[in-house]
């Protein structure tokens, strides 16, 4: 038997040190970077995550409105049906999943990363962060309720088929339009805008600072008042994700504000359906009533995460 030929120098064999690891690192110049800022993507690919997603959301619930009249026929715009406010989370259920692999792809990452890094996404963690912010969330709503009673829609109540049909769309469908929002906003657009500052910590900044806004624009919230305050929550969930390195503190909030404040609103509409009408009740000063709450569970976030358990129980 003849011996065998030795490589040839022009095809040396691939290794995988040779290929390179199968995802890139988070990290730019060797600095790592945290959750939040966290996603390495090319210069264009932000604009079609920011541009392209809460286009996406509004495109589906049109095309969803238009399938909801063809069965119920027209309403006003701000009337929300049943019918109409599983279209709405829906919508947004289906963006929110989109966001997922868009973000993943143009990152190079595993799709896991999107929830959070470096650590694993942890279920535990996000039910204890949902007690607490039922809590704050419930003082907010009696806050408001108490000092401000004429800038909320909860006048008279009433249970009616339509209301036990409402709250079951809620029950049903509000978690996954707040899980949706966070994996949009607080897991795509946030470190997909942060992607294109290399410093970290002005990275982190810029990320929080200009994903808030367009969650304030995705909620039609033009009164100066209305936009300052959905860009004040845009920040204290964006606060959360990058100080508990995921998104459980902030889905957990999300929830908890979205939930409670819509049984409310089914519950205290006389039985009918609901009315989403911002011109109706313009912003103003009662805004600043639930701030103090959600400071308070930005303040719990970091004083668990200071504390050790929570993020060491997934921390592996």
């Amino acid at each position: 038997m003849s011996p065998p030929l030795p490589p040839r120098p022009d095809r040396a064999p691939r290794t995988l040190a040779a290929a390179g690891p199968p995802h890139p690192p988070a990290e730019f110049d060797g600095t790592p970077r945290p959750f939040g800022a966290h996603l390495r993507m090319s210069w264009w690919k932000p604009l079609v995550v920011v541009i392209g997603l809460p286009l996406s959301m509004l495109l589906l619930q049109i095309a969803l409105f238009r399938g909801v009249a063809m069965i119920e026929g027209d309403q006003a715009p701000d009337v929300l049906t049943p019918l109409r406010l599983l279209a709405v989370n829906l919508s947004m259920g289906i963006t929110g999943l989109l966001a997922i692999p868009v973000a993943a792809r143009f990152a190079g990452v595993p799709w896991r990363r999107v929830l959070s890094f470096p650590r694993r996404f942890d279920r535990g963690r996000l039910l204890r962060y949902l007690g607490g912010a039922l809590v704050l969330v419930a003082g907010a709503d009696a806050a408001l309720a108490v000092l401000a009673p004429e800038a909320t829609t909860w006048t008279t109540f009433g249970i009616t088929g339509t209301t036990v049909t409402l709250l079951l769309m809620v029950v049903l469908t509000i978690p996954v339009q707040s899980l949706a929002e966070e994996l949009m906003f607080r897991g795509a657009i946030m470190p997909a805008l942060a992607s294109w500052v290399r410093p970290v910590a002005p990275a982190l900044v810029f990320g929080v600072l200009a994903s808030s806004p367009v969650f304030a624009l995705s909620h039609f919230a033009f009164d100066p008042w209305q936009l300052a305050y959905y860009t004040f929550l845009g920040v204290c969930f964006a606060a959360m994700a990058v100080i508990s390195r995921g998104l459980e503190a902030s889905i957990a909030l999300h929830i908890a504000n979205n939930a409670l404040t819509s049984i409310l609103n089914v519950l205290f509409t006389g039985g009918g359906a609901l009315v989403l009408d911002r011109s109706a009740v313009p912003g103003g000063p009662h805004l600043l009533i639930p701030v103090p709450f959600f400071l308070a569970a930005l303040a719990f976030v970091w004083w668990r995460e200071r504390r050790g358990p929570v993020a060491g129980a997934a921390a592996r």
